[in-house]
């Protein structure tokens, strides 16, 4: 079944019929209007603004752009100065690592050279100080070991080395020591022993007691009767006088010939004439080896051929004489002037010394 259109002549009879019905659709045909003119408005707001956020989107993206090239570029010269600081601070560390070798080295060697300077001054001082001690041992005097420490103290002061001041400080003590200290005298010891090597000659020995014990009475005689040339007495001739001394001289000679007495020393009496003369040589020689022991600081040895001289002299020589006698106190002074007194030895500033060349 077909549907048949309405014709004009309905349309237009059934338009008067319902007039309020084409005022509606005036009406929404204006509200229509008025709505797509609206929705045009609008829309044209919201493409200009849609043109004007992508004019600024653009503008934005093309500044985005160059500030791309730009933070690339940026970049690219950071990347660069980068490359050329590490390379700088490649070249600087190598640098500073050579510096840093350099003084290294450098360091080494100064303080090589302050270890050989201080040890060519301790080697220096160590020598002195025993040079000293020698001359000191030689002569028997402490002079050269002072002059040496103190010439030892003023160089390490001048040094100005801490690790020298246990030295100086040994110095010190030392120098202290023997300052206080006493030695024997060398040179009254020597004179006292040439004098007695002068006196051997006039010793008088024990075969010789009759003779020398006459020469005394004689002596004697002629002091009490005012010498030898005094005139006779009054009323006696000189040639009385001249018997008379003769007569005395013979009697005192008979009187000498046959003496008791008791022998002590049988072999001093035994002494031949010829052999007192190598008994005082062999006196001599003792009292010159006790000297030649003193000058060479063997006191040991001097004090050993002083007693050898002493038991000769008690022995062979007449103790009776004051010659004798005072050859024997004598003898007995320089044993008890000999000694035994070292020298001051110079041991804390050498082991000082020691510890200071070790390094330590």
């Amino acid at each position: 079944m077909s549907s048949v259109p309405p014709t004009d002549t309905t349309a237009q009879a059934a338009v008067p019929a319902a007039p309020p019905r084409a005022q509606d659709g005036r009406t929404l045909v204006y509200a229509i209007g008025a709505v797509a003119a609206v929705s045009l408005a609008a829309n044209a707001l919201l493409w200009q603004k849609l043109s004007t956020i992508q004019e600024a989107l653009a503008r934005q993206s093309q500044d985005a752009s160059t500030q791309a090239v730009e933070a690339r570029t940026i970049a690219r010269q950071a990347q660069e100065q980068a490359t050329e600081t590490s390379a700088r601070l490649t070249v600087q560390e190598t640098r500073v690592n050579e510096v840093a070798l350099q003084r290294s080295q450098l360091e080494e060697l100064m303080q090589s050279l302050s270890r050989s300077r201080d040890e060519n001054l301790v080697v220096d001082i160590e020598s002195s100080l025993r040079l000293a001690q020698q001359q000191a041992q030689l002569t028997g005097s402490l002079e050269p070991l002072v002059a040496a420490l103190k010439t030892a103290q003023q160089r390490i002061e001048r040094a100005a080395q801490p690790r020298l001041a246990p030295v100086q400080r040994a110095i010190g003590h030392d120098l202290q020591h023997i300052t206080s200290s006493t030695v024997a005298d060398t040179t009254g010891l020597l004179a006292r022993l040439d004098d007695l090597v002068r006196q051997v000659d006039e010793l008088p020995l024990q075969n010789a007691v009759a003779q020398a014990a006459a020469t005394r009475r004689m002596n004697a005689q002629a002091a009490a009767s005012g010498g030898a040339d005094a005139p006779p007495p009054a009323g006696q001739a000189w040639w009385q006088a001249a018997l008379q001394r003769g007569w005395e001289v013979v009697r005192d000679e008979a009187r000498s010939l046959v003496r008791v007495s008791r022998i002590d020393q049988p072999d001093a009496i035994l002494v031949a004439p010829d052999q007192a003369f190598f008994l005082r040589e062999n006196l001599k020689l003792k009292l010159l080896n006790a000297r030649l022991g003193v000058l060479a600081r063997q006191l040991d040895s001097a004090r050993a051929d002083l007693g050898a001289a002493s038991t000769a002299l008690n022995k062979y020589f007449d103790p009776a004489s004051r010659r004798t006698q005072n050859a024997a106190t004598a003898l007995q002074q320089a044993q008890a002037h000999i000694k035994t007194v070292e020298l001051p030895r110079l041991d804390e500033t050498l082991s000082a010394l020691a510890t200071a060349a070790a390094g330590r």
